[in-house]
């Protein structure tokens, strides 16, 4: 037992393999994510997803929920909005999105992510932005269309894009709004936040769940849709949340954005060997021209 409890010990004492093991949970949840098409419904996977995490981590946060309700009540407004676009729409969207493309194109257009959000962070609180930025941001959303467009910029005249893409980019926008809107959230444990996010996120999810149910969508119950529910309820939810917050606890969130670039990495290798997902040249130019703008953005930040 005192050797497990040092080992436990020294694993959160390391951000960079916490922050590592955040983004290999995410690749593969979107790698299973298109693993179940067909198999589990997009808004059943994300309603499970939430509802089996609010389920765990409650027992654990219901002490602080409790202590912090006056400052949640105060801001609850602001917690709803939280709710909605970082778990509720998000979520939906992505596996939505999934169903129509390919995991590796939904893995690089999540490298465009950290801009995104800055981009969206001008837009609602006017954020100044200095020229590097700028141009980071428009090359990044460059390498996006390269993506959504297999490389056919002529598909932007003829608007024929893949729907797959377009959901997923959607689905990264809110997370932009919800990511650049955590400034206004109340100064409350962690664990609160978290549990209340979920919960709520999971709750305001049943509308969409029980009309994709109405609408004669099921779950095919075999055991390697048990095995996905399972992991995704357990690793890129409860896991990856609690080393995530305890990474950018230990070196602060601007050193722990880039962790997002290895996402990607991860999630395209696991597609091509799990899923035979086939590279192709524009794939890796978006990705060059994605990994470039934030590059970019980032060398002149300031």
């Amino acid at each position: 037992m005192e050797n497990q409890s040092s080992g436990s010990r020294s694993l959160l004492d390391r951000p960079y393999l916490l922050l590592s093991l955040v983004s290999l949970f995410w690749a593969i949840n979107i790698v299973l994510g298109r693993y179940v098409v067909g198999t589990v419904p997009p808004i059943m996977l994300a309603q499970i997803r939430w509802s089996g995490a609010g389920l765990i981590l409650l027992p654990f946060a219901f002490h602080h929920l409790r202590r912090d309700w006056p400052p949640i009540r105060e801001k609850f407004g602001i917690m709803i909005l939280l709710s909605l676009t970082g778990i509720t729409l998000y979520n939906s969207l992505a596996y939505y999105g999934l169903n129509y493309t390919q995991a590796i194109n939904g893995l690089l257009i999540q490298s465009a992510a950290p801009l995104l959000i800055g981009l969206v962070s001008f837009v609602l609180f006017r954020d100044r932005l200095t020229g590097g930025q700028i141009a980071g941001i428009v090359m990044s959303l460059a390498g996006v269309l390269v993506i959504i467009t297999r490389g056919d910029l002529s598909v932007l005249f003829g608007l024929s894009f893949n729907q797959g893409d377009l959901w997923f980019l959607l689905a990264l926008l809110f997370y932009a709004t919800y990511a650049a809107t955590l400034r206004l959230r109340p100064a409350i444990h962690f664990l609160s936040f978290l549990a209340f996010t979920i919960i709520a996120g999971a709750l305001l999810q049943l509308p969409a769940t029980i009309a994709e149910f109405a609408l004669g969508h099921r779950i095919d119950p075999t055991p390697q849709a048990f095995a996905v529910l399972a992991y995704v309820v357990i690793f890129p939810s409860v896991l990856a949340y609690l080393f995530f917050n305890r990474g950018v606890e230990l070196i602060g969130a601007n050193r722990a954005g880039p962790f997002f670039h290895l996402i990607p990495v991860f999630g395209s290798a696991i597609a091509i060997f799990f899923l035979g997902e086939r590279p192709a040249l524009f794939h890796a130019i978006g990705y060059v021209l994605i990994i470039a703008g934030v590059v970019v953005a980032q060398k002149w930040a300031r």
